[in-house]
């Protein structure tokens, strides 16, 4: 089934990115160079980068729709963050998705 920003809800991608040991001020400049472009990127509601206590960094993203997530995803930009990260990071991120299910504020959806 295709579904189109219109008529699909928003959908939400969050979660924690370790850093390697000596490798925090590195993965802090990757994770804070994609903020402000990807406010820009068609779609984008929500774009945060938190740091924690503990030296994990949340990241927080909601999209008007899967589409506009997947173009996101899709961009130089994205793609040289993923080709560049793993080096900086411990292990996989622990990352969720979904679909949100209480209304966004405004009528994005």
């Amino acid at each position: 089934m295709t579904t189109t920003s219109a008529t699909s809800a928003p959908v939400s991608l969050y979660g924690f990115l370790t850093p390697k040991p000596g490798h925090a001020d590195e993965l802090r400049r990757l994770l804070s160079d994609l903020v402000e472009p990807s406010r820009g990127h068609e779609g984008s509601l929500q774009y945060h980068l938190h740091e924690q206590e503990d030296g994990r960094f949340f990241l927080y993203e909601v999209w008007r729709s899967q589409e506009d997530l997947d173009r996101h995803n899709a961009t130089p930009l994205l793609r040289a963050f993923m080709s560049e990260a793993p080096e900086h990071m411990e292990g996989a991120p622990e990352a969720y998705f979904g679909a949100m299910r209480s209304p966004y504020p405004g009528g994005a959806a």
